[in-house]
């Protein structure tokens, strides 16, 4: 090494201008790699980065590799620099100076000075819609139309707009990420310092506080976005025995239509509609009005006197419509009071409605579930129990996917919850490719992924139920048909199974909550088969064995649907 040194020293000293040449080149090249740099503004990655969940491996490892990253983002150095769709900058100028570059600087400008203008105007309008700090409680709510949470990304603007896109004249934020719509406010004004809380999209807006709502009235709000076209059809029923005790409010409209009837009621904050001819009805579904059995539709085709082509029932069969307003007896929720001595565990295969089911338990028995896993969606939309370790005994039941004999015989018993595999396998598909209510883009389907998805994971749809009838302890079997066709029965033996005692009047609150904030719209649905002969086949041969094993153990088969007659 030295012997090169002298060398180099005896050919510099030689040809000193060569020496002057690399040294200029070398520090013009470091020149233009720190201008870049400082232009460039936030690198970018090339390509499309795939979720952690998309990686090859084992069938299931989603949620556990996006806790990791999280906690990469966690473990990020403050100056660090930032890549990728996990770590986003918080600054929006870095993005918009490397969007100008070094042409039009100042459209730039001018774009960013208006939309600030726009944001003041957008502020004026809201602080003249606020009408002030309310008093709220979770025994009776201040505002009792549909309500929403977003524990990360909740802004007044939002809250608003869903409010405003459902026909509510009212949209109230509490405690920085609970948003609440209804057509009257029913509580007392109290001092603004008591709504004292950030909202959580939105640092420099307040967003309420604990148990207080910041209430706007929605001027945009339509007369017409408020009438039946939103409410919900729930058929032709007789009339109860004690009508006057079952539906406790009515009026007699002698110019009776549809939506004189629905507006009243969602006035008088009742869920129910109930048409009797000219007499409007209003009330709760109860034991004395379950609305479980249906007539016949022709029973109640007595038309309106105020609406032509509308039917309004008659005196002894009800024509009712459920309104926008919520039914509140089944939305309270909170931790178990004492810490559980059993562990019940929630399971399913993914994309068999395990979110929709946790939804319904949780109104049914007031308890929140908890989960096996840590999904940051999930909490950020009101499922508190997904943040707790699975065995901290604090909630009611455990999502799980799992299907080891290890984790198994973790659980104490078990709601085994079935789906059609080629509902299930879709669902999952699109939670995988478009997040929990969205869908995978066509690209997917007709590409490489959908195959390779369906190779992997229908053979894991077996083996999931397998497992469980072999490993787990008082396994309850319930199907996912089964629970959407009979959901009061289903429901009633789940709540057995966990052990706590609720209400019939409860359970038929549910009923009228029952879809949540996790249900895919049915609106956008394939134009084709995604199915080949060949993935047919093969699932067909899956049901098969399932429906043996459920058969084995004195237990109903498979659904009729699964194998198509």
């Amino acid at each position: 090494m030295a012997k090169l040194l002298v060398k180099l020293q005896r050919y510099f000293r030689r040809k000193p201008v060569r020496f002057f040449t690399l040294l200029a080149l070398y520090l013009a090249a470091g020149s233009l790699v720190f201008l870049h740099s400082g232009f460039a503004g936030e690198p970018t990655v090339p390509g499309s980065q795939r979720g952690a969940s998309e990686g090859p491996g084992l069938p299931y490892l989603g949620v556990m590799q996006l806790s990791r990253g999280f906690k990469a983002a966690a473990t990020m150095p403050a100056g660090g620099r930032r890549h990728g769709p996990w770590f986003k900058s918080t600054s929006k100028e870095p993005a918009e100076r490397g969007k100008a570059g070094e042409h039009g600087g100042t459209r730039s400008w001018a774009l960013r000075g208006r939309s600030g203008r726009e944001k003041e105007e957008d502020r004026e309008e809201e602080a003249q819609r606020y009408i002030g700090c309310y008093v709220d409680s979770t025994r009776r709510r201040t505002l009792r139309g549909v309500s929403f949470f977003d524990y990360k990304k909740m802004t007044v603007f939002r809250c608003q707009d869903n409010c405003a896109e459902r026909g509510y004249l009212y949209a109230g934020l509490e405690f920085g990420a609970e948003c609440y719509c209804g057509h009257k406010v029913q509580a007392s004004n109290v001092s603004e310092s008591e709504c004292n809380m950030e909202c959580k999209g939105e640092r420099s807006r307040t967003c309420g506080g604990a148990n207080r709502l910041s209430i706007y009235r929605l001027e945009l709000a339509q007369e017409s976005a408020r009438r039946y076209g939103s409410a919900i059809f729930r058929g032709c029923f007789r009339r109860p025995d004690n009508v006057s005790i079952a539906l406790p409010v009515s009026q007699r409209m002698l110019n009776m239509s549809v939506d004189q009837c629905v507006d009243f009621c969602t006035e008088k904050e009742y869920p129910l509609a109930a048409l009797a001819g000219t007499a409007c009805r209003c009330g709760f579904p109860t034991t004395l009005f379950t609305l479980h059995e249906r007539e016949d539709e022709q029973l109640c085709a007595q038309k309106c006197a105020g609406e032509e082509f509308e039917s309004c029932g008659t005196a002894e069969y009800l024509l009712v419509y459920q309104t926008q307003v919520q039914d509140n007896r089944c939305m309270d929720r909170r931790f178990l009071p004492t810490r559980a001595k059993q562990l019940v565990a929630l399971a399913s295969f993914p994309g068999a409605g395990n979110t929709w089911a946790r939804h319904l338990i949780e109104l049914a028995t007031g308890f929140y579930t908890g989960s096996y896993y840590f999904d940051g969606s999930l909490y950020n939309k009101g499922f508190k129990g997904e943040r707790d370790h699975w065995r901290s005994g604090r909630t009611i039941c455990i999502k799980t996917h799992e299907s080891g004999q290890k984790e198994i015989e973790s659980f104490d018993s078990a709601i085994l919850l079935i789906r059609n595999p080629y509902k299930a396998l879709m669902a999952e598909f699109n939670r995988k490719y478009g997040g929990h209510i969205g869908f995978a883009a066509h690209t997917h389907w007709k590409g490489k992924e959908w195959p390779e998805f369906v190779a992997n994971y229908a053979p894991w749809w077996a083996t999931h139920t397998l497992d469980w009838l072999r490993y787990g302890r008082r396994v309850l079997v319930v199907h996912f048909e089964d629970l959407k066709r009979d959901l009061f029965a289903q429901l009633q033996r789940m709540v057995r199974l966990l052990g706590t005692a609720t209400s019939e009047d409860r359970l038929l609150c549910v009923e009228g909550q029952k879809d949540g904030n996790f249900k895919r719209s049915g609106l956008r649905k394939l134009e084709y088969d995604p199915y080949t002969p060949e993935m047919r086949k093969m699932i067909s041969g899956y049901i098969k064995t399932v429906d043996a094993a459920l058969k084995l153990r004195n237990l109903s088969g498979v659904p009729d649907d699964y194998c198509p007659r």
